[in-house]
């Protein structure tokens, strides 16, 4: 549980847990001294009896959040990476804000918003209301802006990245990290969730685990990031894995419009007939049915919430007629949009 104190001989490698209310989001980095490794002594008003705790240096600033006294945070920090533990504690508008010379990695693990917006430099904004498992990341520099009104208490975890020590594929060719929001990545979430069990069970014999998981974290983001570009070619005939995310890109881009073969195609550079090929031999099913599944997931999100009505969701999914909307939700799912709807009370 967050509540937990942590226990008084964590050392070399340690973790400080406090109200957002005592962090100080305008602490500047020193790059030397916050790499070097060095300790001070926790501060934590809170529980006076622990004050000889100890806590790594962490990267700052952090995500400045407001109002700070309606969550609980909780940090580990090690050589050139921080993670943080961020849990709402009552249902109240609140507001994230960071731009700093960091890359941030924010992942939702818990997060369903009556309303808000979130905008990161570069992107159009999102009003997306479920945003369990998805992530945002926001390249070193830039702006970072989300408020929202929540639905559930909202768990989120941040993690802050030097620049300088994200990983280069040799494989690959890099450009640059770009921003991306509310993306999904299975192998992603797996080890972010490995890596927020460790901050959580404040054991310090897992010190060499919890560095390895973080390296293993950064490889995945410099994997998934459209900014790195890959030139291998399709291994035994399916999609390259920079062809897959380029396609799926697409198509989350453009969920409600007609999407042609040709377009696709064009997109990674085959012939529409090896597209086709391909796409199934990497996804097991057809273009055509990937993308209708993935409208019936976000429909699937929209119904979760109170409004907007099903036939409005039919149109925002790409869907011009009520009935053909129930019909591939149905056949999807085994409900009725209105009957998935009502599920929710």
């Amino acid at each position: 549980m967050l509540t937990n104190p942590w226990p008084t001989n964590v050392t070399p490698f340690t973790m400080n847990f406090r109200r957002a209310s005592q962090a100080d989001p305008s602490l500047t980095l020193d790059w030397q001294t916050r790499f070097g490794g060095k300790q001070h002594e926790a501060r934590d008003h809170e529980a006076p009896k622990c004050q000889n705790r100890f806590v790594a240096d962490a990267l700052n600033p952090m995500v400045e959040i407001s109002p700070a006294n309606i969550v609980k945070r909780r940090t580990a920090a090690w050589r050139g990476m921080t993670a943080e533990i961020v849990q709402a504690t009552r249902r109240e508008r609140i507001e994230y804000r960071f731009q700093a010379p960091l890359h941030l990695l924010a992942v939702y693990e818990q997060g369903v918003r009556h309303d808000g917006e979130s905008f990161v430099e570069g992107l159009p904004r999102s009003s997306l209301h479920d945003l369990r498992k998805k992530f945002t990341f926001v390249p070193a520099g830039h702006d970072y802006h989300e408020w929202q009104e929540p639905r559930i208490l909202g768990r989120f975890t941040y993690f802050y990245f030097d620049p300088a020590i994200i990983p280069v594929h040799p494989e690959t060719t890099f450009t640059a990290f770009v921003p991306r929001l509310h993306f999904e990545d299975a192998a992603l979430w797996d080890t972010t969730l490995k890596l927020t069990a460790l901050i959580e069970s404040a054991e310090t014999n897992n010190r060499p685990y919890m560095e390895a998981l973080g390296v293993v974290l950064m490889h995945e983001l410099a994997r998934v990031s459209p900014g790195t570009l890959h030139v291998q070619v399709p291994v035994r005939g399916g999609l390259a894995a920079w062809q897959q995310r380029a396609v799926t890109a697409h198509i989350e881009e453009h969920l409600a419009e007609q999407i042609s073969v040709a377009t696709l195609a064009q997109l990674v550079r085959l012939s529409p007939y090896y597209f086709c090929r391909a796409f199934k031999q990497s996804f097991g099913v057809p273009p055509h049915r990937y993308h209708t599944h993935r409208r019936i997931e976000r429909a699937k999100a929209l119904l979760a919430e109170p409004a907007p009505s099903v036939t409005d969701i039919g149109l925002t999914v790409g869907f011009n007629e009520t009935s053909s909307f129930t019909a591939a939700f149905r056949k999807a799912t085994g409900f009725t949009p209105t009957g998935y709807h009502r599920s929710f009370g």
